[in-house]
């Protein structure tokens, strides 16, 4: 267990960073903002495809077991009854009968005290509040065009099983992944894109004979916790913690969390669960259709156990900018610098010309289309140097390359490195190789 414990100040610098360098906004902010939703800005959106990709390359793309998939956001009534989340997908909703604040009961440190008012036994029993949202599909609007919009990707993955089956020509152990947007009616959203009702989801669902669930179910936990790990979190801010018998959902025989230590303390990035055959079985009782595998080796047919990672792309992106947020003194001034990995990094590259002047713009733009078309590069020429270096340092860009008046006489530019300020001298002819050594 980490003797680390949680930053609340560097929650506020966070929030005020995405602000003002365009990583995230308040949705609909020039109305008076939307709550919890956000909108993701030049800078956000390309972290979040970073971290996007860094998952889909490792869950995917370097893997021969594991296939994508992109289903529909909405489904009807039937996909989410076999699952079980029109019964079960609920939260403990309580009111402070005292100053009307609305608590998730399960998440309160006293269950009979408000922590908005600090009054005890003013809270009204509790009652369930599901979290699906609904809406209808076409012109009617009846009981008979009631859909969902999806509060996780994991069904599409289960119910397009067989048909993945058939087409890859995967056989169990084997994967399906997906990356798309869930919704869920939050009672109590906050902490930012922590927990928000519109979210991005990374998943994947294995699909692995029953007697190696427990081994595919150890397997998973390592990689997963390996994967943040190998993009540069802290070790000490990281952990995975295993649910106590008591947390475990009915159909669930293990479930790990990788944690990170928030600004707030410990909370979830991910879930690795073994739900064992519970999904498919579901969807196969209610929908007639054999969801099952028949292994010719053995002559055995089973349905498959699932382990499931899932990751939240959203979260997971905040946690890493506070992961990467440091600030040193340099010269008598605090810096600010995100120490993201380069694979995370929103820029890898800037182009600086070293002023406006025109005799410096043609090579600087010369740079730049050398740059851009193999790394996401940005172009800066306002203010000193020493602020645009300020600002790309603020912005986690690994590598500023300064066109200069030399740069007109030697063919050469300064390339430096974000996280030491070194600076080398490397001609044009060379800058390709240079940067392909140190950039992914």
């Amino acid at each position: 267990m980490s003797a680390e414990a949680p930053d609340p100040a560097l929650f506020d610098r966070i929030v005020n960073l995405s602000k003002r360098r365009g990583f995230v906004f308040q949705s609909a902010e020039i109305y008076g903002g939307f709550r919890s939703t956000y909108d993701y800005g030049p800078l956000g959106v390309l972290l979040l495809r970073n971290v996007k990709d860094a998952w889909w390359r490792s869950m995917v793309q370097l893997r021969h077991d594991v296939v994508g998939l992109d289903a529909s956001v909405l489904s009807p009534p039937q996909v989410w009854q076999a699952s079980g989340h029109l019964a079960n997908f609920s939260d403990p909703l309580v009111d402070c009968t005292n100053c009307n604040a609305r608590h998730r009961l399960d998440k309160l440190d006293d269950p009979t005290t408000c922590p908005t008012c600090d009054t005890s036994g003013t809270f009204t029993e509790a009652r369930e509040f599901n979290l699906m949202f609904k809406t209808q599909a076409g012109p009617v609007a009846d009981t008979a065009a009631d859909v969902y919009l999806r509060p996780e990707t994991a069904q599409g993955m289960f119910i397009n099983f067989a048909n993945v089956l058939t087409t890859s020509r995967k056989k169990p152990p084997f994967g399906i992944a997906q990356i798309g947007k869930s919704f869920r009616n939050e009672i109590t959203p906050g902490n930012f894109v922590f927990r928000t009702r519109e979210f991005e989801q990374m998943e994947m669902e294995f699909f692995v004979p029953p007697s190696d669930s427990p081994h595919w179910y150890e397997y998973w936990c390592e990689e997963r916790m390996n994967w943040y790990l190998d993009l540069g979190m802290d070790p000490a801010k990281i952990r995975l913690r295993a649910h106590g018998d008591d947390e475990l959902s009915h159909y669930s025989s293990g479930t790990s969390d990788v944690e990170y230590l928030f600004p707030w303390g410990w909370d979830e990035l991910e879930g690795i669960a073994n739900r064992g055959d519970f999904d498919l079985t579901q969807h196969a009782n209610a929908s007639g259709e054999k969801l099952d595998f028949f292994d010719p080796a053995s002559n055995e047919r089973y349905t498959p156990h699932v382990i499931e990672p899932a990751a939240g792309a959203t979260r997971t992106a905040m946690a890493f900018l506070m992961a990467a947020y440091d600030e040193e003194t340099v010269n008598d001034d605090t810096r600010t610098v995100l120490r993201l990995d380069p694979r995370l990094a929103p820029y890898k590259i800037a182009v600086l010309p070293f002023s406006k002047k025109d005799t410096l713009t043609p090579t600087a733009h010369e740079i730049f289309d050398i740059v851009k078309g193999r790394w996401m590069s940005d172009y800066d020429e306002t203010q000193s140097i020493g602020k645009r270096y300020a600002r790309q340092d603020e912005v986690g860009t690994p590598y500023c390359i300064t066109v200069d008046f030399e740069t007109l006489e030697d063919r050469a530019v300064t390339v430096r490195e974000r996280d030491s300020r070194e600076q080398d001298r490397v001609s044009i002819d060379q800058l390709e190789s240079y940067l392909a050594e140190r950039l992914p």
